[in-house]
Parts: C-alpha cells; sequence; structure tokens
C-alpha cells in the first residue's frame, strides 16, 4: 500500500484552484453558468434572441399588456388583456379613462359622465342638453359604429397581432446586454443599438421566451407583458348595460 505525503495531498487539493487563478479566461470558466436553469436563450446571438421572443409571442393565445406609451397625439396608459378574439380593458389619455371591450369585431366603450359631457373638448363647457345625455351614459357600455371615425383608432388598443408588431420590434443593430429579473421572470435584454435608442427588449430565461418588458426608444414609454397564454373571458354586455350615444362618438 501507498501512502500519500503530506506535501502530495496537497499539491492534490491545490491543483485544481490553481487551474482557476491568475487568468481571467480560467476565472470565467471556473464562474457560476448563468444560463444554468434557464431555457437557454442567453447563449444566443442578440437577433437569435429577438426572433426567439417574437416566434413566442406570434404563437401565444393570450397576453396583458400594461405601461404607458407616448405618442405625437399624446400619452396613453395602458391596462389591456388581449386575444385573438378580442380584449378588455382600460386607457388612461391626459383628460380621461374609458374602457373598451371588444368581442370579435363588436367594440364597446364605457367611460363616466364626464368623458360623455365635455365631447372630448379640453376647456369646453357642456351645455345642459349634453349634460344630460352624459348622465345617461355614465358608466354604461355604448357600442362604436364601424363607420364612426373612433372605431378604427380604438379597435387598435384592443389588437394583439397589431400592438405586440408595434411594440416589441427593435430598430438598428442589436445588441445583447445584461441579465435582470423582472417582476420575479429572469430575463436578458436585447437592445436596438449600443445605448438602447432602438428600444429594449427583455426575454424570457424562465419556460417559454416571451417577451416581458418593451422600452421604446427616445422615451416612447415602457409596457410590461405578463400572463401570457392565460385565458380569458369575453362576453358582450346585456342590453340593460348598454346605451346608444345617438350621434358620433367625441374625439378621443
Amino acid at each position: 500500500m501507498t501512502v500519500r505525503t503530506p506535501s502530495s495531498r496537497i499539491r492534490r487539493a491545490v491543483a485544481p484552484l490553481a487551474l482557476c487563478a491568475g487568468l481571467t479566461v480560467g476565472l470565467t470558466a471556473c464562474a457560476a453558468d448563468p444560463d444554468e436553469g434557464t431555457n437557454g436563450v442567453g447563449r444566443l446571438s442578440a437577433p437569435e434572441i429577438e426572433s426567439k421572443a417574437q416566434t413566442a409571442a406570434d404563437a401565444a393565445k393570450a397576453v396583458r399588456l400594461s405601461g404607458t406609451l407616448v405618442s405625437k397625439g399624446g400619452t396613453f396608459k395602458l391596462n389591456m388583456r388581449l386575444k385573438q378574439e378580442g380584449a378588455t380593458g382600460s386607457v388612461t389619455t391626459k383628460n380621461s379613462t374609458f374602457e373598451l371591450l371588444r368581442v370579435g369585431d363588436a367594440l364597446y366603450l364605457k367611460a363616466d359622465a364626464g368623458f360623455w359631457a365635455h365631447d372630448g373638448k379640453e376647456g369646453e363647457t357642456p351645455s345642459e342638453a349634453d349634460s344630460e345625455a352624459a348622465d345617461k351614459l355614465d358608466d354604461k357600455y355604448v357600442k362604436v359604429p364601424q363607420g364612426d371615425p373612433s372605431y378604427k383608432q380604438l379597435r387598435g388598443f384592443t389588437d394583439m397581432g397589431l400592438l405586440l408588431d408595434g411594440l416589441i420590434g427593435l430598430h438598428g443593430e442589436k445588441v445583447k446586454g445584461d441579465r435582470d429579473q423582472i417582476g420575479g421572470v429572469r430575463t436578458v435584454k436585447v437592445k436596438g443599438g449600443a445605448d438602447g435608442e432602438g428600444g429594449t427588449l427583455d426575454v424570457s430565461l424562465d419556460g417559454e421566451p416571451y417577451p416581458v418588458q418593451f422600452a421604446r426608444g427616445g422615451g416612447g414609454g415602457v409596457v410590461v407583458l405578463s400572463e401570457w397564454n392565460k385565458d380569458f373571458p369575453l362576453t358582450e354586455p346585456s342590453k340593460e348595460e348598454t346605451l346608444d350615444y345617438g350621434k358620433q362618438l367625441p374625439r378621443t
């Protein structure tokens, strides 16, 4: 039987440590793998990560979208649950908050009396007739005629495909960013341009590589995407909940 000397035991013990000491490459090799236990997309290139996220989003049946969008028309705060057949949720602008419900092509809007009384004109005092009509419409669903100028704009807030296509597309050269955690979900960032001037997309490292958050470039707002594939009911309001506005809807 061969008995190892204390010095040989020491050399045997420290040999693995020597491999990980003194060199950056060695340290990196021995560090914990940041992608261990993930879906592996963090190992991909930036364009590949973006492609995976878009593919996952395109295949999804439902999603919740919440956050703020800034455009030339103003600032919109959204809290919408979306699926291919329709959507439900709320939109807040500078002057008002209203609810939207779409079931197929049928689009409904619900708002308080203040929304209807002002007829979308800031600073204008409503007439007595408008005030009386607004009181009747208060917290009631109004079906938006498809021929009304507001229909297309309002429907855009309820179109899952349209919103996702417009929100998760990056502009410029794709650059992979840092890992992060949003709402308890581990993510990897993909930026449009080195400084994210073309937007920054956070993609889930847990489960399916769904988009988790998108920050639009130039301060265009930040939206969070959650509850992917979580179904929800869509039912048209009853006749008792619905009233006819009787004329063209106010500008929104």
